[in-house]
């Protein structure tokens, strides 16, 4: 009996002795990483490009581009929801900064950029805005507009008059800040549960001085999201007040919280979009 089980046991040493390292790493098909400066920031960061399946079968053809922040996060659920609801769209992720401060990395993470490039008000705790340099979209945008909207347009087939933003929690505030402070950044914007806390008010005084806001927006959040429901309800009423607007606006309640409405957010959000 002894001598079976060592007989199985040594069969099995070169399938258990086999390291996850051996193998290769899945590539997502049509993926481009383009590095890109950030010369408002001097920082490094990447453009996840994912191409449509007939962008190389037509050369002549034009593609409407979707651009995302928090690129790593979403990049799976974009590509997914446009598969099958709006293929014929080139996604642009863009990363966090990709050479942030080693000692300031290690503190927080590899996504620290992203609370001083999507915020739009510095924070009242000393310490957290020391750390983080909260309130820096107005540098993250002008980067967008002028570096990576430009590259974007320079390298690929794109429609400049349907460009869509889509971002969710501190990247959805950075896409009211985009609405408020220079809404033809964007065609259609795709903001999802964002995270407004203290900047209402300023972002709503941005607003107000907007002498016409002309865009397609779909806002949502979930159900179990009350107190970010109050910011955005807030920020709702103030748009829906502008005497120039020429929104067209679209809000939608999820089921579940923060992490739980962010896939139904990306399937609702392409759906309205791939419906205009």
């Amino acid at each position: 009996m002894m001598k079976n089980y060592l007989i199985l046991l040594l069969a099995f040493i070169p399938f258990f002795s086999i390291q996850a390292t051996e193998f290769e790493p899945y590539t997502m098909p049509n993926t481009q990483v383009v590095p890109i400066k950030n010369h408002h920031q001097h920082g490094q960061y990447e453009l996840l490009i994912k191409l449509p399946d007939e962008y190389d079968k037509d050369p002549k053809r034009r593609f409407p581009v979707i651009y995302y922040t928090d690129a790593v996060w979403h990049i799976d659920f974009l590509t997914s929801a446009t598969r099958f609801l709006m293929e014929d769209a080139i996604l642009v992720g863009i990363s966090w900064q990709k050479d942030i401060d080693k000692a300031t990395k290690a503190e927080a993470v590899e996504y620290a950029s992203r609370f001083r490039d999507y915020t739009a008000v510095s924070s009242k705790d000393k310490v957290r805005q020391s750390k983080y340099q909260f309130g820096q979209a107005k540098l993250h945008l002008a980067f967008i507009r002028d570096e990576v909207i430009p590259t974007v347009e320079k390298l690929y087939r794109t429609l400049p008059q349907q460009r869509t933003y889509f971002g969710y929690s501190l990247g959805g505030q950075f896409g009211v800040y985009a609405l408020a402070a220079q809404p033809d950044t964007f065609n259609h914007y795709i903001l999802g549960s964002p995270a407004l806390g203290g900047s209402v008010d300023y972002l709503s005084e941005l607003l107000s001085k907007q002498k016409q806001l002309k865009a397609n927006v779909f806002i949502s959040y979930g159900d179990q999201e009350a107190r970010l429901k109050t910011h955005v309800d807030a920020l709702l009423s103030k748009l829906n007040a502008h005497k120039q607007s020429h929104l067209s606006l679209t809000h939608e309640v999820m089921e579940g919280d923060h992490a739980q409405a962010v896939a139904m957010t990306v399937a609702r959000g392409i759906s309205w979009l791939s419906n205009l």
